[in-house]
């Protein structure tokens, strides 16, 4: 099942995406909300007649950098021993179709494709084999980051945490389990043109041991989010660019970067 949030004349609702065609796409508004048990309404609204929303709002976002060897090696570093992981505020998420604004302190912005993964429900110290129990589904996202600022600033809090760096969309795709989530095509076009090519299969800590790792030290909540890594091509960003992460299986994630007001 794909599950929107979405706004319509004023009112806030998850809905599931019904139809193949883009141009047919209606949603089955939720009775409730997908953390818990729910029913289809069916009452139905055509997706062209709302606005999307992002699909979760976290409680926090993590995200785990270099979990791509080729990505690590274009911008000098080393593979890392271990997962290691940083946070992005609830302040940053945005969804599909929501401007990306270019911060005034960075000259030099990057766009990461990732695939992220959506918690279902409170969890801590998951095992591997669980992981699949704790899981909503999985949504694309963008770690936008400003690559002149993380790389002359130690932590990496505003870089990749000022507002609007973390788009999410355009739904959660719960139909997918861990090892279907992890042999996903990833790609990031510009304008248009391509600049990142992948695979989820290139990933260096799998996602069932990224949620170990993670949840060994923090109660993860339903609705957090978990960013899981970019690879290789990553790039700049400039004023007026459209930005679109594409995952194979779920959709297109796609975002305008504007000047900040």
């Amino acid at each position: 099942m794909r599950i929107a949030r979405f706004s319509i004349d004023g009112n806030v609702a998850f809905g599931a995406v019904e139809g193949d065609k883009p141009d047919e796409l209606v949603l089955d508004i939720i009775k409730g909300i997908p953390f818990a048990d729910f029913e289809l309404s069916g009452t139905k609204v055509p997706l062209s007649k709302v606005r999307l929303l992002p699909p979760v709002l976290p409680n926090k976002v993590i995200a785990f950098g270099r979990n791509y060897a080729e990505h690590a090696k274009e911008l000098g570093n080393e593979v890392p021993d271990a997962p290691f992981a940083f946070f992005k505020p609830s302040t940053s998420v945005i969804g599909t179709g929501d401007e990306i604004q270019y911060p005034s302190f960075s000259q030099e912005l990057h766009h990461e494709a990732e695939l992220a993964v959506v918690i279902g429900r409170m969890c801590r110290e998951v095992p591997p084999e669980r992981v699949n129990d704790v899981i909503l589904g999985y949504t694309a996202a963008n770690d936008v980051t400003a690559r002149d600022v993380q790389k002359r600033e130690k932590q990496w809090a505003r870089a990749k945490g000022f507002d609007t760096s973390c788009p999410l969309g355009p739904w959660v795709e719960t139909n997918l389990d861990v090892a279907a989530a992890s042999d996903l095509g990833i790609q990031c076009t510009v304008n248009g043109q391509q600049r990142q090519l992948g695979s989820t299969s290139q990933m260096i800590t799998s996602i069932a041991d990224l949620i170990a790792n993670i949840s060994e030290a923090m109660t993860l909540l339903p609705g957090d989010v978990i960013l899981t890594g970019t690879p290789e091509g990553v790039g700049p960003l400039q004023i007026g660019d459209e930005v679109a992460v594409s995952i194979e299986g779920i959709g297109t994630l796609t975002n305008k970067v504007v000047k900040r007001g």
